[in-house]
């Protein structure tokens, strides 16, 4: 008799097969297994083309990287380059002066080597002067840890905060799934607090102290409050007094404030601005001992959108040194973050200024990537909200929109035949009749018995009417198909 398989799904870790991450979930993979389709057999489907709007990738849909950017990169990478009279006809002046100092950082000017664990030194000095510019208050290299994106550093602090199911992290619902994976993949609790969709996904502290001490009641130690501004998937932008109200909440609490900063740059309404939690807790006057504080940024959001380049960092406050030295040596057991990404995060806080010579080719093509994302949010959510069933808030901010729908119950009935959640039938059915690629809300969390759908706004700006109307096209004939 042959042995059992000594690896089957059974006997695997339960915290992996409990782990969930939706933006590359089922749907997803059905989409790459359509797209193979229409490579072998052009016009078997009912479109000639797969639409990615589920995760924010923005340069597989076409965005173009910034120009100044990859001219350091490309000196950096091949600094022999530097020495060729040609280059200075090829490379802006500033790129050229930039790569110098960056490789006079790097030692032995080699990218292909292993760096110091929290990242170069020279460049997290550029990150803390970014940080500092953007603020007005002081920032320390010390206390940046260049990761490659920002999600190993979220994976970082769960590994330290979390020792057993009985810690819990508060996290906003609807969430970015990274935050529910890293939470399950630790071992540890999720504690959800709900945003309220009927005031634009506001944040309500009286919530948030209700679930707080709901789940202490539970026997559960709460240990962290994570908070997406701008949101992801929800795309609001936290007022300043609600972020006063957030500190003030962790330094009453005793709860460690991790603060996913990443869509700082993507702000598309006049009346909001960022603020980071880092500004907002120096102004109120709490330092470094009052409060401890993660920030965490990725050079794959912004206008920047390098997401294949894996850059990010965390800017940890208010830990104790012994604390800060397990944070070192979790750091280290994966040597360093790629050294492309973290010479990008170093870019992306340190960008050209006025009088530099990339400046003003460099401002025209941020304003026209923001701008253009700004008018692509608007179009989809206008439209969202003239169909039949489905409601729609403001994309304030970051990359996605993440509208209601109000489904008949005849289509939850033939949800539930067809054993999937509501919203993921309707995903499902949307891709198979339009090769439009969305993640459904239950894959974020969301008030129990609503359905969403998560779309990004990054097709290019000509694709955004076809994309409208393929989408309008298959709501129309869902309704009627299922009306009650």
């Amino acid at each position: 008799m042959a042995p059992a398989a000594s690896v089957a799904v059974e006997n695997l870790n339960p915290k992996v097969l409990k782990c969930e991450y939706a933006v590359r979930g089922e749907i997803v993979i059905h989409a790459q297994r359509l797209q193979q389709q229409l490579q072998t057999q052009p016009g078997s489907l009912p479109f000639d083309q797969i639409l990615f709007c589920n995760i924010g990738n923005p340069q597989s849909l076409g965005q173009q990287p910034v120009t100044f950017f990859r001219e350091v990169l490309a000196l950096c990478d091949h600094p022999c380059l530097l020495e060729k009279e040609e280059t200075k006809s090829l490379f802006s002046a500033d790129a050229i002066s930039r790569a110098k100092q960056i490789l006079a950082t790097i030692p032995g000017r080699a990218t292909g080597a292993y760096s110091h664990s929290q990242g170069v030194k020279g460049l997290r000095d550029a990150i803390a002067a970014g940080i500092t510019s953007r603020d007005g208050f002081p920032a320390n290299a010390d206390d940046i840890f260049i990761t490659d994106g920002a999600s190993p550093g979220v994976h970082m602090m769960m590994q330290l905060l979390i020792r057993n199911e009985k810690d819990g992290i508060l996290c906003p619902i609807p969430q970015y799934p990274l935050y529910s994976a890293s939470i399950a993949l630790h071992g540890g609790a999720l504690v959800p607090y709900y945003l309220d969709e009927k005031t634009g996904w506001g944040l309500e502290i009286s919530d948030l102290k209700k679930q707080l001490e709901d789940a202490r009641s539970k026997g559960i130690d709460v240990r962290a409050l994570v908070v997406i501004n701008p949101g992801n998937p929800t795309g609001q932008v936290l007022a300043e007094d609600n972020q006063y109200d957030i500190v003030k909440f962790c330094k009453n609490e005793g709860l460690v404030l991790l603060a996913d900063e990443v869509y700082q740059e993507n702000i598309y309404v006049d009346n909001k601005k960022f603020n980071s939690f880092k500004k907002i807790a120096r102004s109120m006057g709490y330092g470094e001992d009052d409060l401890p504080l993660v920030s965490f940024q990725s050079v794959s959001k912004g206008y920047y959108g390098e997401c294949g380049k894996r850059g990010g960092y965390m800017e940890i406050t208010g830990f104790s040194a012994p604390v800060r030295e397990q944070i070192y040596k979790v750091a280290s057991v994966n040597l360093c973050s790629n050294i492309t990404g973290q010479i990008l995060a170093s870019l992306v806080m340190n960008p050209p200024k006025v009088g530099d010579e990339s400046y003003a080719s460099y401002k025209a093509e941020k304003d026209a990537i923001l701008q253009s994302l700004a008018r692509r949010a608007k179009a989809l959510e206008d439209a969202f909200n003239k169909l039949e069933g489905i409601s729609c808030n403001k994309a304030e901010g970051a990359m996605y929109l993440f509208p209601q729908i109000h489904l008949p119950q005849k289509a939850i009935e033939a949800a539930k035949a067809a054993k999937k959640a509501p919203d993921a039938f309707y995903v499902l059915r949307l891709l198979e009749s339009t090769g439009i690629v969305v993640v459904p809300g239950s894959g974020f969390g969301q008030v129990p018995g609503t359905w969403h759908i998560r779309c990004t706004i990054l097709p290019q700006e000509d694709k955004i009417p076809a994309v409208i109307t393929r989408f309008k096209v298959f709501h129309e004939a869902f309704m009627a198909e299922y009306r009650d």
